[in-house]
């Protein structure tokens, strides 16, 4: 009785240290967001003090992005907390597909907030202060949106295309009317700030995400009708991908 009770001691401590070690890197992948947006301003800093430097003065932003800049902190931070729930990948992309994407965030990213020389004009009137609002608004409502599917998707979330162990095909929410939801929130989010920004180099980093998340939903689309077959070539059918009537 007593080499039972110990060796069954001993099996939850050995599961409790490989749920711990296991623990590290996956609250590390979970946090990417996060690493993406302080790596963006870490960056985003150094080029413009290195313009700075070179002589280029570009037309001030910041009172511009500051309301943008506080929704994407928030955004970032609600992101990181609710990624620490994600179940583990039964199976996924490439880590080359996976950091390709990363990449390309992070470059559409930087393009959105930091003035790059030749691409500063203004593709709307610098002399309308109510852009500022209009941008922070259609931001604030697309954050929310993101939120409302990541509360939904739950469990399922992961930053890479991915099938998680014990994965379900949500169709609540957003997910009724949207196959990806938060692709689509991200590039309102992004929307949002270029309109706040009103130059031509955060319309760019928009072109940029809208290629980007073009092809992230091709892959999704395609590992997820190989995981739910019929079900989610029906689900399919009924729903947009990004945009309701449009696509």
């Amino acid at each position: 009785m007593h080499d039972s009770t110990s060796r069954k001691r001993w099996g939850k401590q050995k599961a409790a240290t490989k749920a711990k070690k296991r623990s590290v890197p996956d609250i590390l992948a979970k946090t990417k967001l996060i690493k993406q947006l302080v790596l963006v301003v870490v960056i985003g800093g150094i080029l413009r003090f290195g313009l700075n430097k070179l002589g280029w003065h570009p037309p001030s932003l910041e009172k511009r992005l500051i309301p943008a800049l506080v929704l994407w902190m928030i955004f970032g931070l609600y992101w990181g907390i609710a990624g620490l729930n994600s179940a583990p990948t039964r199976n996924s992309e490439s880590w080359v597909s996976t950091y390709f994407h990363q990449f390309v965030l992070c470059a559409a990213l930087l393009l959105l907030i930091v003035p790059v020389p030749g691409l500063n004009g203004w593709f709307l009137p610098a002399q309308l202060p109510f852009l500022v609002a209009v941008g922070a608004i259609i931001q604030a409502g697309f954050l929310l949106l993101a939120v409302w599917a990541r509360r939904h998707l739950g469990r399922n979330w992961s930053a890479e295309v991915r099938i998680a162990v014990d994965h379900e095909l949500v169709r609540t929410g957003p997910y009724r009317l949207l196959r990806h939801p938060i692709y689509t929130a991200m590039l309102g989010m992004f929307l949002g700030t270029a309109i706040a920004s009103s130059q031509f180099h955060a319309l760019l980093g928009l072109a940029i995400l809208v290629l980007a998340y073009l092809r992230k939903t091709r892959l999704e689309d395609q590992i997820l009708a190989q995981a739910f077959g019929a079900d989610y070539n029906a689900y399919r059918r009924h729903t947009w991908a990004l945009v309701p009537l449009l696509f």
